[in-house]
């Protein structure tokens, strides 16, 4: 009887394959989460042995800590663009606080809130969600201290206040997380608060207002 062949894995260059890896290895995240990085799963996505894996990360929690940054880094860096985009003070903080409670960005979310679990025991995550959080907190002091500039908000510590709506972010979001309805349009209610924080003008930062 004649046997099938076994199909051999396409030899590629070593940037070719480590790029490869990190790909997958940020697909699996996003699917499935952080603790679904292990070197059976990604050769299984990538295709090849996990030996061959193993050979390029050998270390799998510095894998998912650069899994992480690399999914969060990407957020970080398209809002930064859109912001770029906007006129105003008033108009990049709202457009941070409703796109950053967007459903459909709920898969960054999950990331988030398995990394801080994980980070406990895992220092190089820990690591890089100190420096993530950093990087999204510089974004958030930016808008302040910019509105503060305008005149168009009033605020005596910018650093501080920044940090207090990313905390509001982080916790709504990971209510989302298990559809809990506590607050129906928390982004407008969000909005609202903000609005007290910075000393903004009422209505000034709710993306849609009613009519």
């Amino acid at each position: 009887m004649s046997s099938t062949p076994q199909k051999r894995a396409v030899r590629k260059s070593p940037a070719e394959r480590a790029a490869e890896i990190t790909e997958a290895a940020r697909g699996i995240a996003l699917e499935t989460g952080l603790t679904a990085l292990t070197l059976r799963n990604v050769a299984a996505r990538v295709g090849v042995a996990s030996g061959l894996v193993a050979h390029y990360q050998p270390n799998m929690e510095a894998l998912v800590s650069s899994t992480f940054a690399t999914i969060v880094a990407a957020e970080t860096q398209e809002i930064a663009g859109l912001l770029s985009q906007l006129p105003g003070p008033s108009e990049r903080l709202s457009l941070l606080v409703d796109t950053l409670l967007d459903n459909s960005r709920l898969d960054v979310t999950a990331i988030w809130v398995e990394a801080w679990t994980l980070g406990r025991r895992n220092e190089a995550l820990a690591a890089s969600v100190r420096e993530q959080m950093d990087a999204w907190q510089k974004v958030f002091r930016g808008v302040v201290e910019d509105g503060n500039a305008t005149g168009a908000f009033n605020v005596s510590d910018a650093a501080a206040v920044a940090w207090q709506i990313l905390g509001m972010v982080d916790g709504l979001n990971a209510q989302a997380l298990v559809r809990w309805d506590g607050v129906n349009d928390r982004g407008s209610h969000l909005a609202r608060a903000v609005e007290g924080m910075v000393g903004a003008a009422p209505g000034s930062l709710v993306a849609n207002p009613a009519q």
